[in-house]
Parts: C-alpha cells; sequence; structure tokens
C-alpha cells in the first residue's frame, strides 16, 4: 500500500479551495485569510525563482502560475460578492486587507487608487508578462531546434565512451524536458495576460455594479456610493494585482536565467562589481553631476563616494588574490596522503580500444569535430546492420609511447594490430591493376596488407587516374578498425550483448523470447551458437529463424556444432547470398562452386567416422595437400574475379571450415543441405584431383 503524504493534497485542497470561492460566499475574516495566503505564496514563487540555478530546476512553474492566477480570480469573484452585498456598511465590509489597501496605500483617495491600480496592470500586462511570454516563445522555438545537434553531441560522446547509457539517458530527458518548459512558459504566460485583462473589467463591473446596488437597493447618494464602492473595489485590485505583479516578475527571472551554478544574486553581484575600474569611472561622472548648480549634491557626491569605496575595496581584493597565488606557487605542495586502495582502482578491460599518437589526435578530437569520430560512428551502425548486433563502444585515447604517426587497436586490453598514418596525405592501394609507380612513401594497406604509397594531397587526382585506389587518413584507420571487428565479432559478443539483443528482438517479437529463452533455450547455448555463427562470417540478423530452430533442435540435442550445423541450414538462403553478394550472380543462375574430388571425400568421411566426429583430424601429408590445393584454386579464382565456395557432405564442414578458415579466409564451405533446393549448382573445380 503507497504511503500516504500530505503533500500529495496540496494540488486537490487548493482547488477545492478556489471552487469554494466561486460558489459560496464567505465572511470578510475568511477573505483575509485568504488574500494573505495569496500574497504570501506570490512572494514565496519570486524567492524560490530568485534562488533557482536552472530553469528546469522550477520545471513546475508553468503550473504553478496557472494556479495563482486562477486563485487570484477565484478571490476576485469572492470579494466581489461581498463587495455588493456587504460594501454599504462600511470601508471593512470586504475584510481589513482591502480596507488596508484602499485607504493605506492610495491614503484614501480612490481617484489615486484608480491611477496606480491601472498602472500596475500597464506594467504587469504591457510589460513584464508580455517579455516574458516573447523569451518563452523564442527559447523554446531554440530549444527545438537545437535538439537534433544536441541529441548527436550526446550520442557522440556515448559512442566516443566518455559517458555511459545511464548519463546519456538523463541527458536526452533533461532535452526534452527543456522544450516542454519553455513551451509550457509560452501557454502559461498567456493566462497571465488574460488575468490583467480581468482584473479590469472586474473593477468597472464592481465601481458600475456598486454604484446601481448603493443607490437603488440602500438609497445612498451617488457621492457616498462613489466613494465606498470605488474605495473597496480600488483595494480589491491592489490586493490582487500586486501578487500578480509579483508572479510575473518571477516568471520573467526564471525565463531569463542563464543556466550557471550560481543563483540570480551571487550572479548579479559577482558580475556587475567585478572591476574597480568601471566604479572609478562611474563615481567619477557622478561627482561630475554632484558639482553641477542646481543638482541635488548630497545624493550625487554621497553615492560617488560609495561608489569609490566600492571599487578601492575591490582592486585590493584584487591585489591580495594575486600575491596569495604567487606565494602560494612558489611553496612546494604539501605532500597529499595517498589514499586507500579500493575497489574504483579496478578498471574494467576496453572491449575496443583505439590509441593513437599525438600528431594523430586532430582527428579523434571531439573539439575540433574530428572526422575519424564521425567515421567510427558509421562503421559501429554499419556493422550492426550487417552482422545483427550492437558492437560495443570504442574507447579512444592518446598514447605519447607511441610514434606520432602510429595508431594501435586492441581488443579486450591487448593489442592485435598497429598501423601508420598520416594527416593530411592519401593512402594510394594498388589493387593490382596500376599504370605506373608513384613518388611517395612505399607501405602496405593495414586493413587488407595490399602494397601502398603515402602520397601528397596534390597527386590524388594523379593516382586516380593511374587506377590506384586513393582513401584519405581517416579511411584508413577506419578500414582497418572495421576489419579488425568483423573479423573479432564472435569475441565481441558476450553475455551482456546477447542480453541486450533479446531485450530487442523482443520489443518485436515479445511471445517468442518470453516463451522460448531461457525456458526452452538457455542462455549460454544460445551466446555459443550465435557466436559460432559470427566466427564462420554468418550474420545474425534473423534472430527470429534462429530461436524458432534452436527450440526444435535443442531438446533433442546439446552438441554445439550440430545445433550450428541445423541453424545454417535454416539459414542456407541468407549464408548463399552472402557468399555470392557483390559478383553479379542472378536469382535464376547457376551458383559455382568448387567440390572435393571423390576418393578425397570418402577418405576424410572414413577419417570422420573412425575418431566419432569430435577431434578429427587428418594426417600430415593429406592435410600439407589439401591446403596447398584449396589455395592454388582460391587464388586463381580471386585473380578472375569470382566467388570461392567449397561444397562438401554436412560431416565434413564443420571440421574443413576450422582447418581451411585460417589459411585461406577468402574461401567460403556450405554444407550440401545449406544451398537452397531452388537454386542449381555448377562445379567449377575440383579439390584433390587431378586439375588440382
Amino acid at each position: 500500500m503507497p504511503k500516504f503524504s500530505l503533500s500529495k493534497l496540496a494540488g486537490p485542497v487548493l482547488i477545492i479551495m478556489m471552487l469554494t470561492m466561486m460558489i459560496l460566499p464567505l465572511p470578510a475574516l475568511l477573505l483575509d485569510f485568504f488574500f494573505t495566503f495569496n500574497i504570501a505564496l506570490s512572494i514565496i514563487v519570486l524567492l524560490v525563482s530568485l534562488y533557482t540555478l536552472k530553469p528546469l530546476e522550477f520545471s513546475a512553474f508553468p503550473t504553478v502560475l496557472l494556479l495563482t492566477t486562477l486563485l487570484r480570480l477565484s478571490l476576485n469573484v469572492a470579494s466581489t460578492r461581498v463587495v455588493l452585498l456587504q460594501g454599504h456598511t462600511g470601508p471593512d465590509a470586504a475584510g481589513k486587507v482591502i480596507e488596508a489597501f484602499g485607504h493605506f496605500l492610495v491614503g484614501g483617495n480612490y481617484a489615486i487608487g484608480i491611477l496606480v491600480f491601472i498602472i500596475l496592470i500597464v506594467i504587469n500586462f504591457a510589460v513584464i508578462t508580455k517579455g516574458a511570454g516573447r523569451i518563452a516563445e523564442v527559447s523554446a522555438r531554440f530549444t527545438l531546434d537545437a535538439m537534433p545537434g544536441k541529441q548527436m553531441a550526446i550520442d557522440a560522446d556515448l559512442n566516443a565512451g566518455l559517458i555511459g547509457e545511464e548519463e546519456a539517458r538523463k541527458r536526452r530527458m533533461t532535452i526534452a524536458q527543456e522544450a516542454e518548459f519553455f513551451g509550457s512558459m509560452d501557454g502559461a504566460s498567456k493566462f497571465v495576460r488574460g488575468d490583467a485583462v480581468a482584473g479590469i473589467i472586474i473593477m468597472l463591473l464592481n465601481v458600475i455594479g456598486g454604484l446601481f446596488v448603493g443607490m437603488l437597493q440602500h438609497d445612498l447618494g451617488f457621492a457616498d456610493a462613489a466613494k465606498t464602492y470605488t474605495l473597496l473595489t480600488i483595494g480589491d485590485g491592489l490586493v490582487a494585482q500586486i501578487p500578480a505583479l509579483i508572479i510575473s516578475t518571477a516568471a520573467g527571472i526564471v525565463v531569463t536565467r542563464v543556466d550557471t551554478n550560481e543563483d540570480i544574486s551571487t550572479q548579479m553581484v559577482g558580475q556587475l562589481f567585478r572591476r574597480g575600474q568601471i566604479m572609478y569611472i562611474t563615481a567619477g561622472l557622478l561627482a561630475l553631476f554632484g558639482v553641477i548648480p542646481n543638482m541635488p549634491h548630497l545624493a550625487f557626491l554621497l553615492f560617488a563616494g560609495m561608489i569609490a569605496a566600492i571599487g578601492y575595496n575591490l582592486d585590493k581584493r584584487t591585489k591580495e588574490a594575486a600575491t596569495q597565488q604567487e606565494t602560494a606557487a612558489l611553496q612546494p605542495a604539501p605532500a597529499a596522503a595517498a589514499p586507500e586502495v579500493s575497489w574504483a582502482d579496478v578498471q574494467p578491460v576496453d572491449m575496443i580500444g583505439l590509441e593513437v599518437g599525438y600528431r594523430l589526435i586532430a582527428l579523434v578530437d571531439r573539439n575540433q569535430d574530428g572526422e575519424l569520430l564521425r567515421r567510427i560512428r558509421g562503421i559501429r551502425k554499419k556493422i550492426a546492420q550487417d552482422i545483427g548486433f550492437l558492437v560495443p563502444a570504442v574507447h579512444i585515447r592518446d598514447n605519447l609511447e607511441l610514434k606520432p604517426n602510429t595508431y594501435r587497436l586492441a581488443l579486450k586490453g591487448v593489442d592485435i594490430a598497429e598501423g601508420e598514418a598520416y594527416t593530411g596525405m592519401f593512402l594510394a592501394i594498388n589493387p593490382g591493376r596500376v599504370q605506373g609507380p608513384l613518388p611517395g612513401t612505399p607501405t602496405k594497406d593495414p586493413a587488407f596488407g595490399l602494397p601502398a604509397i603515402w602520397i601528397e594531397a596534390s597527386r590524388k587526382e594523379e593516382a586516380q587516374s593511374l587506377g590506384y585506389t586513393v582513401v584519405d587518413t581517416s579511411t584508413v584507420i577506419g578500414t582497418h578498425l572495421s576489419n579488425i571487428i568483423q573479423s573479432h565479432a564472435a569475441e565481441l559478443l558476450g553475455r551482456e550483448e546477447v542480453q541486450q539483443l533479446l531485450e530487442h528482438v523482443g520489443k518485436e517479437y515479445p511471445k517468442l523470447v518470453e516463451d522460448l529463452v531461457p525456458k526452452v533455450i538457455p542462455i549460454g547455448i544460445l551466446h555459443r551458437v550465435l557466436q559460432g555463427l559470427l566466427s564462420e562470417d554468418v550474420h545474425i540478423r534473423d534472430m527470429r529463424t534462429i530461436l524458432e530452430t534452436l527450440a526444435e533442435w535443442v531438446p533433442k540435442i546439446q552438441d554445439i556444432d550440430e545445433l550450428i550445423s541445423h541453424v545454417r541450414v535454416t539459414l542456407g538462403r541468407a549464408i548463399v547470398h552472402q557468399a555470392y553478394q557483390g559478383f553479379g550472380i542472378k536469382e535464376s543462375d547457376a551458383l559455382p562452386v568448387l567440390a572435393l574430388d571423390p576418393n578425397l571425400e570418402n577418405i576424410l568421411l572414413q577419417a570422420t567416422q573412425t575418431k566419432g566426429g569430435e577431434g578429427a583430424g587428418f594426417e600430415p601429408s593429406l592435410a600439407e595437400n589439401l591446403l596447398h590445393q584449396a589455395s592454388q584454386i582460391v587464388q586463381q579464382r580471386e585473380q578472375q574475379g569470382q566467388p570461392s565456395v567449397l561444397m562438401v557432405p554436412g560431416p565434413l564442414r564443420t571440421i574443413l571450415s576450422r582447418f581451411l578458415r585460417r589459411a585461406i579466409p577468402q574461401l567460403r564451405i556450405l554444407a550440401h543441405a545449406e544451398i537452397p533446393d531452388t537454386r542449381s549448382i555448377q562445379v567449377v573445380g575440383v579439390i584433390g584431383g587431378r586439375n588440382g
């Protein structure tokens, strides 16, 4: 049962109080309490706005503005009823508060009271409310326009690893609340403007109605009726408009605040009275005015002296602060006590790390809008779309121990790749069919090991005309990083990523995930199957098919390799499409495949069956011959620009894939069952035969 809180009754009690004032006649004493409460509430709102550091700290202000406006109107209705019913009895008919405002503040002169009342309404309506409403309107518009840029900045910090998911979520929520706040303030200011208009109309109705009631019902003379009811009306109007003016001032303060870590008083004093030179100039001008004949000499000269004293005090403080800083700089810093060792000293390992030398810092500097940062965001998005899960953020840092133009890639805290890149230059990669040499610094493409040359930017067009593939520095590092991430995707898919992937899939297929994981498919088995697919460059975008296949086979078998084989069969169409993508092979064309010589195939099948299919190995001479022939055929196919896909029986696919994948990463190995029934095949090469 939720805990009861008195603070939750504030809203309902206020609404009931306003309805009561509108419907039921109130005694004068109760009106005094309500008017006093209204004044106190307006002062509280003003002080809260003065001590608020950021507009969002007072996010309830639009609602407070609306409720206080309705409260004033309810008081006007209640006081009007009392004035018209009891006004003939004397100046205190509507309570002591209205009497005090009608007599003490304007001296009992209703003409002056009317003018003061109108002046207050003009100040509130034409100056404060209009200005605050315009600022809120413009702020709301600019806040909405700036939202995409702020969101991109948050995403950039998140991708760069500078903030976590929780901090990013808080910042996005703050941006949305800012837009809602200024939009609400723009609308709430219209209520205050309407309140000012209503105040004028209520005043006129009270005066005219009072004349009719006093003269026709209570037999008062015109002068007595005019004086009595006008003073009561003016007191009623002033006691409502002064809190309205205070609330409007608070609204203007809130919307004109600039976000700082100081309240308005500290901010104003700190910025107005900061330079002694300004105080001296102001004091001099006031003193000059003070010696002009017929000027109020005492006032001008007194303020000139006070401001000059403030300037002297400011200069004195500035000099003392500078002296203390110099003294502190000369003194040796005290030895800090060694902090206790805690779990905070155990730093988590970065899943993906990028370290750069100092000449490459500009590429990853957020303040300089580093191009490599944008490219890394694009790489993570592209990889997520291609393989089916979001890889961890790349943590980037500079390392002065590296050579100036060197960068280093790390996986789980271990360095796995390194390269050199030169800002302002281009890498001309030789794809094998260039028409001539280029002057520059010879090197190799760090991602694929192709021969390349670092050239000046002025030779870019010349290199392209000679047939080189020309890329800029950020593309070189980005491509290398992308290649590393894709080749190690299986290692980057941890339990945490699998859980996040399931949550993402659960949004689209909630019943599927709820029924299968972990009731039917243990999370550990799912994790190992997904890793096995990724290790063979099979994307896991089709999680629905993967989960449904595992749901069918997990109750029957627990061997991970067999489960992967069944999943691969159901993903056969996607695997075939992935293997032949980019080679211009249509759906109606036969698939060019490589095959094993029948004799070799039988020997390999017998070897796997003899050893039970687990830990099966080949004789050294047989393995060497198989690897040599496969390498030759794949190299020939690659030179011809043709795909290299080896089709083998199902029992051989896993062991051959493990044996050949590291040595020949370009070779795709498919089982017979993975080829869709609708596709025909054409054997274009045999491994282990005479053409081998």
